[in-house]
C-alpha cells in the first residue's frame, strides 16, 4: 500500500454510530525523514499494519484525518538536540524515522516519542522499533500512543520524572487499551476537542 493509496483509506474510515454527527478534524502532517535507514520489512509493517490500525483508533474517538505528507530529515548533529526539517504549524506532525535521537532517547530504546519542538507540535516514530497492539495495557500501538499524548494535552507538560512518568505512560496505554479492544475512544473526545482548539489559536496567535 503506498501513501496515495493510504489516504484514500483513511478518508473512508467508518465512525462508529455512537460518534457525535460531527467528527473532529485531526490535521496530520506525515514527514519522512530521507535520512532514515529503515528496512524494508519495518516500512512495509508500518504502511499495512501500524498506522491503518491507529487510523482506526482514532475513528473510534470520532476523531477523523486531514493527512498530508512530505519529505524531511532529521539532523543529528554531535552534542546538540537534533534538528527536524519539514515541519508545519498548524498540524500534528508525525515523523517517521529509523531511531529516537539519542537526545530524547535518554538510552531508552522508544519506539516513539512526543513533544513541542520550537513551536510545532511533533510525535516522532522510531520504524525499527514500532509496532502494533501486542499486549493490553502494556504494549500498544505505537503511533496511537504517541498521538493520545497530544490529544490529551501531555504534549504541553514536561514529563514527569519517576512513578508519576510512569503512572502517564500506563494512563496512555490504558486509554489506547480501551480503543482496541472495546472500539471505546469516549475518553479522548472531550481533551482532544481542547487540543484542536489550542492547536488553532496557537496558529492564529502567530506574527504574520
Amino acid at each position: 500500500m503506498n501513501r496515495r493509496d493510504f489516504l484514500l483509506f483513511a478518508a473512508a474510515l467508518p465512525f462508529p454510530a455512537w460518534a457525535d454527527p460531527e467528527p473532529l478534524l485531526l490535521p496530520i502532517h506525515q514527514v519522512l525523514d530521507r535520512n532514515a535507514r529503515c528496512r524494508a520489512h519495518h516500512v512495509r509493517e508500518f504502511w499495512s499494519h501500524i498506522w491503518p490500525q491507529a487510523a482506526t483508533d482514532l475513528a473510534h474517538c470520532g476523531i477523523q484525518i486531514q493527512l498530508t505528507s512530505s519529505e524531511g530529515e532529521v539532523a543529528r548533529p554531535p552534542s546538540r538536540q537534533p534538528v527536524v526539517a519539514g515541519l508545519r504549524h498548524g498540524a500534528l506532525n508525525l515523523v517517521l524515522t529509523d531511531l529516537i535521537p539519542i537526545e530524547w532517547d535518554h538510552g531508552r530504546s522508544l519506539a516513539g516519542v512526543t513533544t513541542l519542538y520550537r513551536g510545532y507540535h511533533l510525535c516522532m516514530a522510531a520504524l525499527a522499533r514500532a509496532h502494533g497492539h501486542r499486549i493490553p495495557f502494556v504494549a500498544t500501538n505505537t503511533v496511537t500512543h504517541e498521538l493520545l499524548h497530544a490529544l490529551l494535552l501531555d504534549v504541553f507538560e514536561n514529563r514527569p520524572s519517576g512513578v508519576w512518568g510512569q503512572a502517564r505512560e500506563l494512563r496512555v496505554d490504558a486509554i489506547a487499551t480501551k480503543i482496541w479492544l472495546l472500539n471505546d475512544g469516549s475518553a479522548v473526545r472531550g481533551p482532544a476537542g481542547e487540543y484542536l482548539a489550542r492547536l488553532r489559536r496557537q496558529v492564529s496567535e502567530r506574527p504574520a
